[in-house]
Parts: structure tokens; C-alpha cells; sequence
């Protein structure tokens, strides 16, 4: 089930044609029946960098930038909206707002979660 195949995209410009060539790694998991009738979880990655050898591969290097994707939604979060102009009180707020959810992320992972076989229990309690 898991495969590569070459994908390809062709884009007109200013009169030239362009066409870009990569891989799309198609990796599937088996999930016990979660998804479709037969159990099978189906990702998909384009990537075309050299380590990436394999979905597996693929599947694995991607999952490393959750962090860095999970980051870029807390900043999206922690935007004030505020009429004032003054670029120094818009980034207090950002930071005010990035510090709280923090805060608050550490004291629910620390006291609250329910500590379990196979990692924490979180509860979710969404800031907007």
C-alpha cells in the first residue's frame, strides 16, 4: 500500500511554461478499523529532499515538524486586536498573551492532565 509516485505541476508565466517535478510519498498505517472500511490511515507528503528514502522516512522527518507548525498557530492565537498604532504596545500584547498560554499549557500538562500509559490525558480547553 505504501508507495511512491512522481507528481507534476505546470504553471504558465510571463509566456514560458514551468513544470516542477517531485515525489509524493504515500504512506499507510493501519488504525484498527478507524478510518475507512479496512482500517487504513493513508498520508501523503510531498518532500523532495535527499534523506527521505521511503514513506516511512517520510512519514517519521514530518512528524518532527509538528513543534515547529503547533508554534506558528500559538503565535496566530496570541494576535491582539487593538486599535492602537504603536508597534511597541501590539508586541507587549503579543508577549503578554504567548507568556499566559504558556502558563496555562505547563499548569494544565503539570497538574491537571491525568497521567496514563502511553502519555498524558489532556483536556481540551481552547483559548478562543
Amino acid at each position: 500500500w505504501s508507495r511512491v509516485i512522481q507528481h507534476s505541476l505546470t504553471a504558465r508565466l510571463d509566456g514560458h511554461s514551468w513544470t516542477v517535478e517531485f515525489p509524493v510519498y504515500i504512506d499507510c498505517t493501519y488504525q484498527n478499523g478507524r478510518y475507512d472500511e479496512h482500517g487504513v490511515a493513508r498520508h501523503g507528503y510531498a518532500a523532495d529532499a535527499p534523506f527521505i528514502d521511503s514513506p516511512r522516512d517520510a512519514r517519521y522527518h514530518y512528524a518532527k515538524r509538528f513543534g515547529i507548525e503547533a508554534s506558528y498557530r500559538l503565535s496566530e492565537q496570541s494576535i491582539a486586536t487593538t486599535s492602537t498604532q504603536n508597534p511597541v504596545v501590539r508586541l507587549l500584547y503579543v508577549v503578554v498573551s504567548l507568556l499566559l498560554q504558556n502558563v496555562w499549557r505547563y499548569l494544565h500538562w503539570e497538574y491537571v492532565a491525568t497521567p496514563r500509559r502511553g502519555g498524558r490525558r489532556l483536556w481540551q480547553w481552547p483559548f478562543k
